[in-house]
């Protein structure tokens, strides 16, 4: 019995640093660059807002 938790207890740790590991090789391209569209302006009220009146 103690060896088969033993046992287990190392698979579980030999994965842990598998996954864990700095090695991977792998590499991946980017994507070409893309022009970005040029942001919207805001539209600007054609009239400012009128001044609330004062209260007494």
């Amino acid at each position: 019995m103690k060896k088969l938790i033993l046992a287990s207890a190392s698979a579980i740790a030999l994965m842990g640093l598998a996954a864990c590991s700095d090695t991977d090789n792998t590499t991946t391209q980017g994507l070409p660059e893309q022009e970005q569209a040029p942001m919207a302006q805001p539209e600007q009220p054609a009239e400012p807002a009128p001044a609330p009146a004062p209260t007494e």
